[in-house]
């Protein structure tokens, strides 16, 4: 974990909870530590139930040399998150709170967790034929920027909003979750290990060397089963 003298994590988390929670229903410690992915740059993540919260709230604290992020929640707040993370597909909440260890239960954190872990296996809602269609065309017009750029500054941004959507079309057109930052190549493996290999090593290459090829075959290959790429015809909010 890099600093040999702080608390283990669960230890950590526990004394947090016992000084500053005190009287709370639930609480539970989840993130990278709890995956066993922790850097010395990863914090704890601790989710907290409390009937007695008007709101839910966010806040982050530095303490026993670790950073902390404080998700609060009453026993009806996290629901309003659980929908709207259901509703842009990155189940953020839903999967702290299936993945987290129990810190402390006064009766509400399995069924808290059933909640969790029934949205997470139901997967997002299924993307329409003509969402399908926006998000090829958006696609189509990147890959089009993409090509024809020979501004290094400017493709290498263009190839991040690439990864991006195509991360995001071939995760949701599949019914699974999706993620940014980290959570892109995660949520990909989780997926299909070897096309989140495959997607990898083709932006991989471009980053590297400039070479666009790899790229443009794997978009293409993308888009083949819902007709390649679509420009000519595209109509969006035409009355």
């Amino acid at each position: 974990m890099g600093d040999l003298n702080r608390l283990e994590p669960v230890k950590a988390a526990q004394k947090f909870i016992k000084n500053h929670f005190p009287y709370c229903d639930g609480a539970l410690l989840a993130g990278s530590v709890v995956r066993g992915e922790a850097t010395k740059t990863s914090d704890l993540d601790i989710v907290i139930f409390d009937k007695t919260y008007s709101s839910s709230y966010r806040e982050s604290v530095i303490e026993y040399d670790w950073p902390i992020e404080v998700f609060a929640h009453n026993l009806n707040s996290y629901q309003e998150y659980f929908a709207s993370d259901y509703k842009r597909a990155r189940p953020s909440l839903p999967r702290m709170v299936s993945e987290g260890i129990i810190l402390k239960d006064n009766g509400v954190i399995d069924s808290i967790k059933s909640e969790a872990k029934e949205l997470l296996s139901k997967g997002p809602e299924k993307w329409s034929t003509e969402i399908i269609n926006t998000k090829r065309y958006f696609i189509t017009d990147t890959l089009d920027d993409f090509i024809g750029c020979n501004n290094r500054a400017e493709e290498i941004f263009i190839a991040n909003i690439l990864a991006e959507l195509v991360s995001e079309f071939v995760l949701r057109t599949n019914n699974k979750w999706v993620g940014t930052s980290k959570w892109i190549v995660r949520s990909l493996r989780e997926h299909d290990t070897n096309f989140a290999e495959q997607f990898v090593e083709a932006f991989d290459i471009f980053y590297r060397s400039g070479a666009k090829d790899e790229v443009i075959k794997l978009v293409d290959e993308i888009l083949e089963p819902y007709a390649g790429r679509l420009f000519d015809g595209f109509s969006l909010g035409k009355k």
